[in-house]
């Protein structure tokens, strides 16, 4: 078959629906509320050589990172038929720990196909806190560190290793489940690239696996080409790693040239001693998410878009850390602020396409501790919504999640069921997005009180500085974390560790967005 421009639009749409049908599974078949309820989960599908063809509208942070998690296996492992392989080391191609990742090679007879992937957020992957997003010093701190092994090798599982990683955490019977679900995503991606292999045959397969490739170059030089040329500066702040409060800069020089576009993090704080440096993975991700948010949503979604992007990351920097510096942080919390950096430079050269700042937050929220209903442990985790950044286009939208993050929230009556939670108030948080010719969004209120003693971790930005407007919108209103006790309210860090007794209330109130134009009063 020749590729013509309707052949091209059905292997482009057939692959990206064996990315979803992937997540279908991995989402209904999970154990943990963090997957099954939040879909805090990402898959893909890959080429022969590695490359990314297609993707599922899952989490972006993920999946700008999966090629190079794919890669390490390819580069590290021999792998054969009915092999499976896992990860979450964020020094090859993980975001933080408790991302595992999945992949494994597609095979027909001895022709290998391509491979497929996904990433799940498990709840608890150990470490020295709950949830495995602890503000730590230490990659070794944060929890089981996995490099790319085969879970399963020739269709068997391998249950030492398995268990071994299950033990580790204070939630086994929950990770075995997510594990299995993350298998049978692996194996429902297998069935659909076989039966596209059995149906147009390989020739054909991987001939439009390319072109799809070269269509989204194509696509985003095309689309880049029509922004002029030139170099664009912006600047923001990280508020602290955790350990100290100093601000901590992310410069961004994004320079566009013929089709390409460079984002160059030259003048970045250096890597620090808290959890909020982030892996060389995690800031490829926000830069391809940041180019494919600028050249539209008509752009395929896989790895022709990365042809088109330069990233220039000092080693040792916040951008780029060393291994083995702490990254609870950085993937949720850092990766947002890297973005807010690349789209602030890039609005100076697109002022008609560029919305203002977004919450600029994930506004983690960890608890953990011994369920008195159960008689075990339990993990809770949750990112909490907040204000989109407004644009040329109209008003941002409240109450969402935004940017490297697109999980849904834990409906209520599912987190009192399976946690020794209440939840007091969810509620829209009024007037705390942007003002101007068009409004940001606001943020949310959530307040959770706890029917049992538990260890808590918050790790949140936007509390000390406000998410930016444009063309003379107004900034929108920066987050608070409260901890209501014996009917005092007492003001909780935006990284902070604590334990609660049974009847305190923990109240987060998230950032909204920034505001687009000047009122004309």
């Amino acid at each position: 078959m020749t590729v013509d421009a309707i052949s091209l639009e059905v292997f482009r749409n057939l692959l990206t629906s064996a990315a979803e049908e992937m997540g279908l599974a991995l989402g209904r078949t999970a154990y943990s509320t963090n997957i099954k309820e939040r879909r805090d989960y990402s898959c893909a599908v890959f080429g022969p050589r590695g490359d990314m063809v297609a993707q599922a509208a899952h989490i972006p942070v993920h999946l700008g990172a999966m090629t190079a998690s794919v890669r390490a296996g390819l580069d590290r492992l021999d792998l054969g038929p009915g092999d499976v392989t896992v990860l979450n080391d964020p020094y090859l191609g993980g975001t933080h720990l408790p991302d595992v990742s999945l992949m494994a090679p597609v095979y027909r007879g001895d022709v290998l196909v391509g491979y497929v992937a996904n990433r799940g957020h498990h709840a608890d992957i150990g470490g020295m806190a709950p949830g495995s997003l602890p503000l730590s010093t230490s990659l070794f701190q944060e929890g089981v560190i996995i490099p790319p092994l085969k879970l399963v090798e020739a269709g068997v599982l391998n249950e030492a290793l398995l268990e071994l990683i299950c033990t580790n955490t204070r939630t086994p019977d929950e990770r075995r489940g997510d594990f299995a679900a993350q298998i049978a995503a692996v194996k429902t991606g297998e069935r659909r690239l076989l039966g596209l292999a059995e149906r147009y045959g390989l020739p054909t397969l991987h001939e439009h696996m390319d072109a799809v490739l070269d269509y989204a170059e194509a696509l985003t030089r095309a689309a880049l080409r029509a922004l002029p040329d030139g170099s664009y500066v912006f600047e923001d702040s990280m508020e602290g790693d955790g350990i100290m409060d100093t601000p901590l800069p992310i410069r961004c020089t994004a320079t566009l040239a013929d089709g390409q576009i460079t984002f160059d993090f030259t003048g970045t704080a250096p890597q620090t001693a808290g959890c909020i440096n982030t892996p060389l993975a995690v800031t490829e991700s926000a830069a391809l998410y940041v180019t494919r948010a600028l050249v539209g949503h008509d752009i395929p979604a896989n790895d022709g878009v990365r042809r088109a992007v330069t990233l220039i990351a000092p080693v040792g920097s916040l951008v780029n850390a060393e291994s083995p510096h702490a990254v609870s942080g950085g993937n949720t919390e850092t990766s947002q602020r890297v973005t807010d950096v690349m789209l602030g430079a890039l609005a100076q050269a697109a002022p008609n396409i560029i919305p203002a700042a977004s919450q600029g937050s994930m506004n983690n929220v960890l608890v953990g501790g011994h369920d008195p209903r159960s008689g075990g442990q339990f993990v809770y985790y949750e990112t909490i919504a907040g204000g989109l950044g407004a644009g040329p286009h109209g008003p941002g939208a409240s109450g969402v999640q935004s940017h490297m993050t697109n999980t849904l929230n834990t409906p209520v009556e599912a987190l009192e069921y399976a946690f020794p939670l209440r939840v007091r108030q969810y509620a829209i948080r009024p007037g705390s997005g942007g003002r101007g010719l068009h409004d940001g969004g606001d943020g949310v209120v959530r307040e959770l009180e706890f029917l049992a003693p538990a260890h808590v971790t918050l790790i949140t930005e936007r509390r000390k500085t406000r998410p930016y407007g444009l063309a003379g919108g107004g900034d929108a209103q920066v987050g608070h974390n409260v901890l209501v006790r014996d009917g005092a309210e007492l003001p909780i860090d935006s990284k902070a560790e604590l334990d609660v007794r049974e009847g305190d209330r923990l109240r987060i109130e998230t950032p909204g967005g920034g505001a687009w134009g000047a009122t004309s009063e």
